[in-house]
């Protein structure tokens, strides 16, 4: 029955087994166990090989270390819970780590791993660096082809190489009718008008010289003209909104609209059709904030910019504020180096990257820059969503802070005005009776202060619904979504198993 049991394969787990395995048990038997007990050990102790799952059923010397099913025959249940051996032997795991695996073995222990265990103490550097992702890239010649005549550019060599390797000749010239369909359907996502067609035309006919089947002089003016259109940038800035994760709403539990988030969405158009150098367009969306602008005009393209680290899902419904503000980090960290480095650094918020040379302290390290950030996303509060968010707004260049439901906080601190002084007049009526009566001095001066508390809880509340109410009629020159250094530095540490806690 051990046997067969421990045949299963991963491709036999669930998800929900699977994602079990990887968040609650990997990560505590690699931090605590493989050091001692697994193939990369010199001498595993007792015989016992925890890294596979052949070895952590068929146990060592004392018999078998997990039994599925079974908590009494599971000698790592036992070892955990420090009845029989003490493991691990300086102090033992947590409650809720044990209880985890209780539940995993009652589970049926669902484990993926199979064969030798690839655990390694260290992330090989100096090899990850050698991998040809990570090489600089080195210029090509074109090479040799047979026909001369037919390649315009160094492209065209590398493809009719490729052809003449294979005994294939390229196909004839498209028509101009054909072409610049072709062409204005790649540059701008949208076909040629007949007007368009017309004059293109009459250019080739104009301009043609020789045998040229289409005239680069005409070539070169219609793709001149169409990456002038507006609707280039909308047709190839989709390619990034893409990469940014663009969503003009959190998704996740509660789907809230970011209402501001059209303008980062703009800000890509504009930048693809201005031609933006891409050391530019990087800068921009990581720091626009810190960046020195010399106009208003200037200074709102920059901090809309960082829309790009503040769009992406949010958990609205999460209560905890410590998950919710890791997460976002999380969401940072994975679109900044997916977008910029191609890699899947978020992988490293639980453990070292399983497949690149990427270690927990370095996600974290990271991390402790995204959460000296603050993010400025937006949504009202309410209705299942915990975690409003503000909006950054800049008047007369100047950034601010406004809440994204105005009129509802404005309510709000009307029904609290509302409340206080309904409060003070009750302490006030209490205050007189206790002095008609003759109460202690204790009692009195306890009234006394509770009435000072309300009246200075009622005057920050009427100020505080002055200056909103100041703001909402002072319109700023924008409200943005986006980022801004925290006045506050996080210095945030290694999360096991990227809990919050």
């Amino acid at each position: 029955m051990l046997g067969s049991t421990s045949s299963a394969g991963a491709a036999e787990l669930s998800k929900a087994d699977l994602a079990f395995f990887e968040t609650k048990i990997r990560p505590v038997l690699v931090k605590h166990c493989y050091q001692c007990h697994s193939a990369d050990s010199k001498d595993p102790k007792g015989g016992l090989l925890l890294d596979t799952r052949d070895g952590i059923r068929r146990g060592g010397e004392m018999g078998h270390g997990v039994v599925p099913g079974n908590l009494d025959e599971s000698l790592v249940i036992s070892a955990l819970r420090y009845e029989s051996v003490e493991m691990p032997p300086n102090a033992p795991l947590p409650a809720n780590v044990i209880a985890n695996f209780e539940k995993w073995v009652q589970m049926g222990a669902p484990d993926p791993r199979a064969g030798k265990s690839s655990v390694q103490r260290k992330i090989n550097f100096e090899e990850a660096r050698a991998y040809w992702a990570y090489q600089p890239i080195e210029p090509v010649s074109p090479p040799a082809t047979q026909n001369r005549a037919w390649p315009l550019t160094t492209i065209d060599q590398f493809v009719l190489a490729r052809l003449e390797s294979h005994d294939l000749t390229p196909a004839a010239a498209a028509r101009p009718e054909t072409l610049i369909r072709r062409v204005t359907i790649d540059l701008i996502g949208l076909p040629p008008t007949p007007e368009q067609v017309d004059a293109f035309v009459e250019d080739c006919a104009q301009l043609r010289q020789a045998d040229e089947a289409i005239p680069v002089a005409a070539m070169e003016r219609l793709v001149d003209q169409l990456l002038e259109s507006p609707h280039f940038g909308e047709r190839w800035g989709r390619h990034w909104l893409d990469v940014a994760r663009f969503g003009e709403s959190t998704g996740m539990e509660r789907n809230y609209t970011f209402p501001q988030a059209w303008r980062y969405r703009d800000y890509v158009i504009a930048a693809f059709n201005a031609d933006k150098p891409y050391d530019e367009f990087i800068t921009e969306q990581i720091a626009g904030d810190l960046l020195e602008s010399q106009s208003p005009s200037e200074r709102l393209k920059n901090l809309v910019a960082t829309g790009f680290l503040a769009i992406g899902p949010k958990s609205l419904n999460e209560r905890n504020r410590e998950q919710f503000a890791m997460d976002i980090v999380d969401d940072q960290i994975d679109v900044t180096t997916r977008a910029f480095l191609g890699l899947t650094v978020a992988c490293a918020r639980c453990h070292d990257h399983k497949f690149d040379a990427v270690p927990q302290a370095e996600y974290y390290a990271l991390a402790g820059i995204f959460r000296s950030t603050d993010t400025f996303y937006g949504t009202g509060g309410g209705n299942g969503n915990r975690q409003s968010g503000q909006l950054l707004t800049l008047r007369d260049g100047q950034i601010g802070k406004v809440s994204a439901n105005g009129g509802n906080k404005n309510k709000a601190n009307a029904n609290k005005i509302k409340q206080l002084t309904k409060q003070i007049r009750n302490f006030e009526n209490q205050l007189k009776r206790a002095q008609s009566a003759g109460n202690a001095a204790a009692k009195i001066q306890k009234l006394e202060k509770q009435i000072a508390a309300s009246k200075k809880r009622l005057s920050d509340t009427r100020r505080q619904m002055e200056a909103e109410t100041k703001a909402k009629s002072t319109k700023p020159d924008a409200v943005i979504m986006g980022v801004q250094d925290s006045a506050k530095t996080d210095d945030t540490q290694i999360r096991v198993r990227g809990e919050p806690d």
